[in-house]
């Protein structure tokens, strides 16, 4: 079920080219230093096909809240995201937003130095400048109260967030915003889905920040409930009242 992103009215940059792709339920927003809206459809349609190619032979990929051993002619793409669901210990399709995201933004890399793509909260950058990622927590009071920094080092990061509060996506938790940083944005996609499936109240807050900890490749987080605020690893919060 599409759901719109009502807090991409927020999103802006400069220097950049914005434009949107949307293919079934994938909905990319994207910022490169030229207009590839073509390019991007492409990508977006072929790691679609050979994910929902995969699911039509293997239906337990789609539906499995638990990790998945992928067959040994699996497309690359699909034995990625059963590594990032084995690593953070969540179903293969958690990190299937946090997929798209990558692989399309590496695929657009060879005509752009630099990109934003944003998928339904899961995002990955490669930037030249210092960007914000604002983080939007629902009806947190912390909502949007909160930017997370990104130095430009020109280097591919994944910064992804899920919810238990938030949009449509399945999630056992009540986290208001988990937000992830790794370099691979699908063990940041995964990782994300599972630390707000374990956080149901505020004590739970330091036990998802530990389990964060635990999962090789994850570089930071920020978990938001409710009041309450906590954050591990290379995390730089700023004041969005701050920012120029």
């Amino acid at each position: 079920m599409y759901q719109e992103r009502f807090y991409r009215k927020f999103m802006r940059t400069q220097g950049l080219v914005q434009f949107n792709v949307t293919e079934g339920e994938s909905d990319l927003q994207i910022f490169s230093e030229c207009y590839l809206e073509n390019e991007a459809r492409m990508q977006l349609k072929k790691y679609r096909n050979e994910i929902f190619e995969y699911i039509e032979v293997h239906p337990e990929f789609l539906t499995s809240l638990v990790p998945l051993v992928p067959k040994n002619d699996a497309p690359k793409i699909v034995k990625h995201m059963c590594f990032a669901a084995e690593t953070a210990g969540v179903g293969p399709m958690a990190a299937v937003a946090g997929a798209l995201s990558q692989y399309v933004g590496t695929a657009l890399a060879e005509y752009t130095d630099e990109i934003i793509i944003e998928n339904g909260g899961d995002i990955y950058m490669k930037n030249k400048t210092d960007k914000h990622v604002l983080i939007y927590a629902g009806n947190s009071p912390l909502s949007n109260k909160i930017a997370l920094l990104v130095p430009g080092e020109n280097k591919p990061i994944g910064v992804c967030t899920s919810s238990g509060t938030v949009g449509h996506s399945l999630s056992f938790g009540k986290a208001d915003a988990v937000v992830v940083i790794s370099k691979d944005v699908l063990l940041a996609d995964a990782a994300a889905t599972a630390v707000c499936n374990g956080v149901k109240g505020i004590d739970d807050l330091e036990l998802g920040l530990n389990f964060a900890k635990s999962i090789p490749g994850i570089e930071g987080i920020v978990v938001i409930i409710r009041d309450k605020l906590g954050a591990w690893g290379n995390v730089s919060l700023v004041n969005p009242s701050t920012m120029k």
